[in-house]
């Protein structure tokens, strides 16, 4: 494939992504770049699962704490923040452990994707009012007459990329569906192995998730929520949007009692898993590691290593 060489370790919640990565790491003198939409979030430790000083084995880890949950955050700056550190590891001779659960994060990245120019703040807002004014519909029939793909595949109601999509044509000149085939023809940035974890059984799965969930619960996930709303942090913004940090803001506000809110951790997570496992399962260059109750973690790190031997 060509490219400097990078391992990636995903799957779905709760498989032991984090454990695995960072022996990983220590074993092959290598470095953990995460790939987590959530982590990059300061002060938001519980519900992301986000590793301790101790659970990091000692390896330097990166795109952990990067911006304030009340900023927003993109793929495209993800992809921008993370090859940055890749790079920087490969040029001190390490090897770069790429290791999460957001497939569109970790897909970007290797494949080097380029996304359209930044937006323009103030086109934006006009086009944003014009499709108040009109509607959505008016307004996909704007797109189409330029981007029948992506008119194609929008709905409507999808306000938010109706407007990226015209916005972008009337900055680069360009339709997103163009931007996304020369982008595609790229060659990859970086030659990856991928190995996600998944168990033995979906039971095991789902059990390994209540476990995590019941943990983030006495591990306080209530009171760093609290400290988010009392920060400022709006319910509407992307952070508060997560997985944990949703529910538990609505017991917060009274919309239910705690043990409802618990539950919905638990299914939200479940259905989460699901998805991650199905973008997976896409990937026909994924390497499967299926795990029982306990994994051995240097047991699998040591046949990772073994098996990317020729690969390194």
């Amino acid at each position: 494939m060509g490219g400097p060489k990078v391992i990636v370790i995903t799957g779905p919640t709760a498989t032991g992504k984090t454990a695995l990565g960072a022996a990983l790491a220590r074993m092959a003198d290598g470095e953990v770049v995460s790939a987590d939409s959530m982590q990059i979030y300061k002060h938001m430790d519980v519900g992301t699962a986000k590793p301790s000083e101790s659970e990091k084995l000692g390896v330097a880890h990166y795109m952990l704490d990067v911006v304030l949950p009340w900023e927003g955050y993109s793929v495209a700056r993800y992809v921008a923040d993370a090859a940055q550190c890749v790079d920087d590891i490969l040029r001190r001779g390490k090897l770069p452990v790429i290791v999460g659960g957001t497939g569109l994060y970790i897909d970007s990245l290797v494949s080097g994707r380029e996304f359209p120019a930044r937006g323009d703040a103030g086109l934006r807002r006009e086009l944003e009012e014009e499709y108040e004014v009109h509607g959505g519909a008016a307004m996909l029939r704007r797109l189409g007459g330029f981007d029948a793909a992506s008119a194609g595949r929008l709905h409507e109601n999808d306000k938010k990329r109706i407007v990226r999509a015209i916005e972008v044509f009337l900055k680069t000149g360009k339709t997103v569906s163009e931007h996304d085939l020369e982008s595609r023809l790229l060659p990859p940035r970086y030659d990856a192995v991928k190995f996600a974890l998944t168990f033995t059984d979906r039971s095991g799965l789902y059990s390994r998730i209540d476990l995590r969930v019941d943990g983030m619960v006495a591990g306080g996930l209530e009171g760093e929520v609290r400290g988010l709303l009392d920060m400022g942090v709006r319910r509407d913004h992307t952070a508060m949007q997560a997985i944990g940090y949703k529910e538990m803001s609505g017991f917060i506000h009274g919309e239910c009692d705690l043990g409802s809110a618990v539950e919905k951790i638990k299914r939200e997570s479940r259905r989460y898993a699901k998805r991650q496992l199905t973008w997976l399962r896409r990937d026909g260059g994924v390497r499967w590691i299926a795990r029982d109750e306990e994994p051995n973690v240097e047991a699998a790190a040591r046949s990772i290593l073994h098996y990317c031997e020729v690969f390194l």
